[in-house]
């Protein structure tokens, strides 16, 4: 599996000299393996490079919504392949027990908020609730997806090959109303979803000292991350959700500062790719 990072910020995308190495763009993670679809992780407003760099063979994307907050589905009347004649899109997101998938982002995207409805951008498109109770198949991908500590309704992400894993938490609070976390003895949200996993991509929006006045909030802080990871015992870390107070060198010395404990961590870059097959990073 390749992952290629196309908005690493959150809450509100952040352009700009002080942000150029990390990104600006909130939150869309491409996805490629071999016998699948393509499959798009969040569309936020990274997901609009994303459309634009597509080759005209690409013959379907599944879209993936780890939530529907603005951040995160912005991007997504911005897409160009949903202008594209004969493209099979899927867009699967969380479910809800009062509205539908195509309901809720109807909201967004119509008039007032966006000039244009969402049956004008892509008449044939597929709308699918998440299942959270069994894993789905996509080609050779098998996809679990879970409810996680977020508010409304979200859920993490764990794909596999076979080989390799990936998971997807971008939106995460996993302390909290714990006293000390983790507390192994207890149920933790999201940890079957990283257990083992090659890489996980991981909410690590505050400070210490900002997540204090901000629990409930639904984000975590780098260290909670870190220990997330640990306790899941993944190979590799990647920060994500950067909150857009934070400029480069505030990432750069967060990462620097945090007990890794032995854990490969990095920061989520706009633009990077990965080999999960590869232990490089």
């Amino acid at each position: 599996m390749k992952v290629r990072f196309w908005g690493t910020r959150g809450s509100l995308a952040t352009a700009g000299p002080e942000t150029v190495r990390y990104g600006g763009n909130t939150a869309c993670v491409e996805l490629r393996a071999e016998g699948a679809p393509l499959v798009v992780l969040d569309a936020g407003s990274g997901i609009r490079a994303l459309g634009a760099s597509l080759a005209a063979d690409v013959t379907r994307i599944d879209i993936l919504l780890s939530h529907l907050h603005m951040d995160h589905v912005q991007g997504l009347g911005f897409f160009a392949p949903l202008f594209r004649p004969g493209l099979e899109i899927h867009i699967w997101g969380p479910p809800s027990t009062t509205l539908t998938l195509r309901e809720r982002l109807t909201r967004y995207l119509s008039p007032p908020l966006f000039p244009v409805a969402l049956r004008d951008l892509a008449p044939d498109l597929v709308l699918h609730d998440v299942p959270t109770d069994e894993p789905f198949e996509l080609g050779s991908l098998r996809v679990t997806a879970a409810l996680v500590i977020h508010p409304g309704p979200t859920v993490g992400y764990r794909i596999t090959d076979g080989r390799t894993t990936l998971s997807y938490l971008p939106d995460h609070e996993p302390a909290l109303g714990s006293r000390a976390f983790p507390e192994p003895a207890q149920w933790t949200s999201g940890l079957a979803l990283a257990a083992g996993a090659d890489l996980l991509i991981h909410d690590a929006q505050y400070t210490e000292a900002e997540y204090a006045v901000r629990v409930g909030w639904g984000h975590s802080t780098l260290e909670h991350a870190v220990l997330l990871a640990r306790e899941a015992n993944v190979a590799k870390l990647a920060t994500f959700h950067h909150d857009p107070s934070h400029d480069d060198t505030t990432i750069d010395a967060l990462l620097k500062a945090v007990d890794r404990g032995g854990l490969n961590v990095f920061g989520a870059r706009e633009g990077q790719d990965l080999d999960l097959a590869s232990r490089l990073t």
